[in-house]
């Protein structure tokens, strides 16, 4: 099926629902469905049929008139416009309780993301295998980066060390970093930061929690 690529820029709202309709596609197509309504979809996402159409758009898909959404060239849409018909690679950076999980988290790799090498400086860690990852020591980290072109670090140092750590990614010619530490990390406006900051999510969750036990 032929389709055009839009030239919108998606918000940040339709990015994040993205991979869920992806994953939603998938269930579908795996259960043997070949299309799906709009209709379908926005029940399962909980939003309007027209947000799904908007949402889907961006990716240069349409839905048919009177047959909905094709499941597998809507995957294969959704694929292209994140950037997740080709893996990516990424180092992680701090093997401390959080990295050590991220290793082995599976969900990365079915997202196209994988984690080809962990890196700290404690010489302790160095050499061990987690999830089938070495820990290798932080001053490999610029010449394998080079040499793997891995251009994604996922940081997860405690605070004390984020920025420092972040500057010498940046050294490194690391273009992402995906940080899992508080605070805000200052580089140069090439390096692209998405933030997961943790705290910040429990607090939200427990400020709702006690809003909804003192109404």
């Amino acid at each position: 099926m032929e389709r055009q690529i839009t030239q919108k820029v998606a918000s940040l709202p339709t990015i994040r629902r993205l991979p869920l309709y992806l994953h939603l596609l998938k269930e579908l197509l795996k259960a043997g469905e070949c299309v799906v309504s709009g209709t379908l979809l926005a029940e399962k996402m909980h939003c309007e049929p027209i947000q799904v159409r908007k949402d889907l758009s961006l990716t240069g898909i349409e839905g048919r008139p009177r047959i909905g959404f094709v499941i597998a060239d809507t995957i294969r849409a959704i694929e292209d416009f994140l950037g997740w018909n080709n893996p990516w690679d990424a180092f992680l950076i701090g093997v401390g309780s959080l990295g050590s999980a991220l290793l082995g988290y599976k969900a990365f790799e079915q997202n196209h993301l994988r984690i080809v090498a962990a890196f700290d400086n404690d010489k302790k860690k160095c050499g061990k295998t987690i999830h089938g990852k070495e820990v290798l020591h932080i001053s490999k980290l610029e010449d394998l980066t080079q040499r793997m072109h891995v251009h994604i670090a996922i940081l997860t140092v405690p605070q004390s060390s984020a920025q420092e750590m972040a500057s010498y990614l940046v050294k490194c010619r690391i273009d992402g970093i995906w940080n899992f530490t508080p605070g805000k990390l200052v580089v140069p406006s090439h390096v692209i930061v998405q933030n997961e900051d943790l705290s910040s999510g429990l607090a939200v969750l427990c400020k709702r929690l006690q809003d909804r036990s003192n109404s």
